[in-house]
This record gives structure tokens, sequence and C-alpha cells, in this order.
């Protein structure tokens, strides 16, 4: 009996052997996939612009501020995030055409009573949420969300916007509404003085933006691997 099965035994190893031989190990450590990599788009402040209008009971005034610097970063073909810092010695008033006048509201805004900017010289917006939607009459496609800092404070706000990215090539557009307020900024505001009357300046005030970011080369940096699937 064993001289039958000694020999079948090794004929079975024999033909075995090579199948085994060829088959991929299951012990190696599975392949990491990685994410596309985010790419930094630095701001073009001479081609991007930054209004204010600021309304009050008997009318309302508007004019401009500089950005300073500022990225954008996208993924794909998507504005993923973002940080913007605005230059408040650039304040400036365009409705009130008379020197004199101009001045001493441009003086005032820039008091304590309103944005403090020799103490405060710059404001900052960091993008943390860029939610898509579906496009409205405006033509705003995303709803963009971040935190906003004005005279050393920050508080998050959410706006809707337009936004796109073609080739080396990242913009936005919108209107952001804000609570000044929020920001210690009380002068002449009718929630905190009631009986103010007809100088009340609303809490609210708009920034209209147009962002244009590019991407150069150099500018890019890869986002870490993503976590091997289980």
């Amino acid at each position: 009996m064993k001289k039958i099965i000694l020999p079948a035994l090794l004929a079975f190893s024999v033909l075995v052997a090579p199948a085994m031989a060829g088959a991929p190990s299951t012990d190696k450590a599975p392949v990491s996939s990685h994410k596309a990599a985010d790419k930094t788009f630095k701001l073009q402040t001479q081609l991007s612009t930054l209004g204010w209008v600021g309304k009050k009971v008997t009318g309302q005034h508007n004019g401009n501020v500089q950005f300073k610097d500022g990225t954008v970063v996208v993924r794909g073909n998507q504005i993923v995030g973002g940080m913007f810092t605005v230059d408040m010695n650039s304040l400036k008033i365009e409705d009130i055409k008379d020197a004199e006048t101009n001045g001493k509201l441009l003086g005032h805004l820039r008091s304590d009573d309103f944005f403090s900017i020799d103490k405060n010289p710059t404001s900052t917006f960091n993008i943390t949420k860029v939610t898509p939607m579906k496009a409205d009459a405006a033509g705003n496609n995303a709803t963009i969300t971040g935190d906003l800092t004005i005279k050393g404070i920050t508080k998050p706000i959410s706006f809707p916007a337009k936004v796109g990215v073609k080739g080396n090539l990242a913009s936005a557009s919108g209107t952001a509404t804000i609570d000044r307020t929020k920001f210690d900024i009380k002068y002449g505001s009718k929630s905190f003085f009631e009986s103010i009357g007809d100088k009340a300046i609303m809490d609210e005030f708009t920034m209209s933006f147009n962002v244009i970011a590019k991407n150069e080369p150099g500018e890019s940096a890869s986002a870490k691997p993503a976590k091997a699937s289980k």
C-alpha cells in the first residue's frame, strides 16, 4: 500500500508546485491611491475688485478697497478654498465728489467709530467651504462659506457666488452682506441707539467682489496621499 501512496503524493506535489509559484502573494500591502493634487492660484490684484455700499436712513455711500494679496485653491476644476487679505488703507469713497466732504467721511470711516484702520490695517477672508448649487437668476452657482476678520474680530459668513475654473485661471464674483455690529462697529446703529432717528446707519453693508486668480508653474501643492482602502 505504501508503494502506491508515496508515488501518488510525489506526483501531486510536482503538478502543484509550478501553479503555486506563479500565483500572486496575498501578503503584499495594498497599493495606496492618491487624490488629484490641489493647485494654488495666485490672486491677480490688478484685475480683482472689491466694492462696498453702506446705507443710512437718508441715503447711502459707496466706494472701493483694494486686495493686498490672496490665493485660490483648486481641485480638479473646482474652487475648494482660498485666503485673501484686504488693504484697509486703500479705502476710498466714490460717490462724494467734494474733496473736503469726502475727506471728513473717510476720516470717520478710518476712526475707531468704524474700522480702526490705524490699529487694524488689514482685513482677511479665509474660505472654509464651497458648496455647489443650482445656478440662480444672477448666475450664482455656489455658496461660499468662510471666516471674515475685521478689526481683529473673526466671524463666519456665507454668501452666493459665481465661481469657475478654466485652464490656468480661476474666478469668483458676487455680493456678500455683512452685519457690521458683529465686528464691533456700532456707530449710528439703531440696534444700540434707539433714539437716533433719521441719523441711523443700517447695520448691514454689502461687499461686491470680482476675483481673478492665475496658476503658474511652481504654484502647485500636492495633496497628502489618501489612505489605502481596507
